[in-house]
Parts: C-alpha cells; sequence; structure tokens
C-alpha cells in the first residue's frame, strides 16, 4: 500500500507539474504515510557522500532507498554549514551568523518535520519549534516566505543554475528540481504560482542531485552532505 500511494504521489505531481513546465520535476512526499529521514555519516562517522552509497548501506539493513535528494549545504569535510538534526538528535547547531554565498543570503530557513507534519520556516523563527523536531535541515536562502518572493532576487538576474528545494502544502513535502539551468526568482515563483507553496526552502544549486526509483532516475554527480530520503522495507 505505502508503495502505491508513493507511486501515485510522483506520478500525478510529476506529470501534471511537468505538463505545465518541463523545465522542472517535481516529488511530493507525505510523511504521515511515508518514512521519510535525514541522513549524513554511518555509524562509525564516516559520510554517506552520495545515493549509491547510502542504498548499499540500507540495503544491509533490510531496507530500500525509493527517493532521495541533497539536502542543506555543507563545509569541506561535509560537516554541515547549519542546523542538522536526525531521529530527535541535534547533530548540528542552528546558525545564524551572516557570511557570504547563499546560505546566508537572509533570510534562510529551515526544513524540518514533527509529528504534525513538514515545515519550512525562517531560521529565526525555528526556535520556538526545535523541542517537536523529528528531522530538520538548515538552507538558504528562503524562496517563498508566507507567500512573497525574497526580497534578494531580481526578475532579470542572468545568474542561472540547475537548482533543488523544498516547500510544503497540505501537510506534505513537496521536492522541486530545475531539469534546466533557472535564476532563483524563477524557482520561487515556480513554487508560490504553480505549486503553491506559501513558504519554500532553497537547498542547493552547484549538487542538485535526485534519486527516485518511480521515475527511474539516479543522479550520480558531485559528493553529497546531508541527504532526505524515504525509505521502505526491502522486499524479499
Amino acid at each position: 500500500m505505502k508503495k502505491l500511494l508513493f507511486s501515485l504521489l510522483v506520478c500525478l505531481s510529476a506529470q501534471l507539474c511537468q505538463a505545465a513546465d518541463t523545465r522542472f520535476t517535481v516529488v511530493t512526499v507525505d510523511p504521515a504515510r511515508q518514512d521519510l529521514r535525514l541522513f549524513l555519516n554511518d555509524e562509525t562517522g564516516q559520510p554517506f557522500k552520495g545515493f549509491g552509497r547510502l542504498q548499499d548501506w540500507l540495503r544491509e539493513r533490510q531496507q530500500r532507498l525509493v527517493f532521495a535528494v541533497n539536502a542543506g549545504m555543507y563545509h569541506p569535510g561535509f560537516a554541515p554549514v547549519g542546523l542538522h538534526v536526525e531521529n530527535g538528535k541535534e547533530l548540528a547547531p542552528l546558525n545564524l551568523a551572516d557570511g557570504k554565498g547563499n546560505f546566508f543570503l537572509k533570510p534562510n530557513g529551515v526544513f524540518f518535520l514533527t509529528k504534525t507534519g513538514p515545515q519550512v520556516l525562517e531560521s529565526t523563527a525555528y526556535a520556538a519549534q526545535a523541542a517537536q523536531v523529528r528531522l530538520a535541515t538548515q538552507s538558504g536562502p528562503m524562496l517563498v516566505i508566507d507567500g512573497r518572493i525574497h526580497s534578494r532576487f531580481e526578475a532579470d538576474s542572468r545568474s542561472r543554475h540547475v537548482r533543488n528545494g523544498v516547500g510544503v502544502l497540505d501537510g506534505k513535502a513537496i521536492f522541486v528540481i530545475s531539469n534546466v539551468p533557472v535564476t532563483l526568482h524563477e524557482f520561487a515563483t515556480y513554487f508560490r504560482d504553480t505549486l503553491h507553496c506559501k513558504n519554500a526552502l532553497y537547498l542547493d544549486g552547484s549538487i542538485s542531485s535526485l534519486f527516485s526509483t518511480e521515475l527511474g532516475r539516479a543522479d550520480f554527480g558531485p559528493p553529497l552532505g546531508p541527504i532526505l530520503g524515504v525509505v521502505e522495507p526491502a522486499t524479499p
């Protein structure tokens, strides 16, 4: 039943959205019915660095990866730049510092999951939710904030990259990766106007990667840091 539901969610979201705009691939995850997890290191402290090694690690535990994307940004050595919470345990703290680069293009934000469902919030608003969090990854910038596109994005920007991000709608996490280079303004506009996400978070651009068994897609490129993935029990 879970596998069938995931198949329907992927197919419906991907086909309907791509019919309107082939620049993007969309996958909808329902954490109430699917096992969404955040990964970084194995039990020995070694980073997974990509979907292939994570698949092998899960297979040894009679589980399988059915969907995954790169999550928050990371330092050399694969340590998260910002907040990282796995299984309710904070492994890296919230980062409210100023700096250079997309992560520090304020407001940045946090994608997190509680027993009531997924949320995307500005980083400064996260603390009030921290006690209830099962998983969380911090990144930046926010793409859409309460229905508004980030004020620093320029409609005529020439900075185009393959990008991925996450929004929330009706208790579900909406993951999007662009199939072609797009601007941040175009990406945010798609989340707001086509997907109707009131809040959405940029995950990355230079390493954007997607794995989906239902879509028959497995992007194997540069090493990854944090990874968000949906896991199922392995079938005999």
